[in-house]
């Protein structure tokens, strides 16, 4: 099983970007994901979770209303809109997979991706 994150980058504040992820070596539709990041110093924290079906979406207080969560199951990836970036939203991002129904708990995850890194100047 394989998560690739992608779409990371140095941007300014305010402006967008998109994250993708790309799930190989699994039945994608059978798992719900979800978005965590690290910044640095800190610990891993949720940041949004999807349904396998798309339908449902749980995103953390500080993101609501900025990010937005998709995902394709025709193309096994899920894709995490973040508008109007803060300095505070800097921090590797990871997507992960998890069977278990929509959750915020990292350890109710099975699979991880490697991270990708986002960086916002003030």
């Amino acid at each position: 099983v394989q998560l690739q994150a992608f779409g990371g980058g140095l941007v300014q504040s305010g402006v967008s970007l998109r994250l993708s992820c790309a799930a190989s070596g699994l039945t994608f539709s059978n798992y719900d994901m979800g978005w965590f990041r690290q910044a640095p110093g800190k610990e891993r924290e949720f940041v949004a979770a999807i349904t396998w079906t798309g339908r449902t979406t749980d995103y953390v207080d500080s993101v609501k209303g900025r990010f937005t969560l998709s995902r394709d199951n025709a193309k096994n990836s899920v894709y995490l809109q973040m508008n109007s970036l803060k300095p505070e939203d800097t921090a590797v991002y990871y997507c992960a997979a998890d069977r278990g129904g929509l959750s915020r708990r990292s350890g109710n995850y099975e699979y991880w991706g490697q991270g990708t890194k986002v960086t916002v100047s003030s």
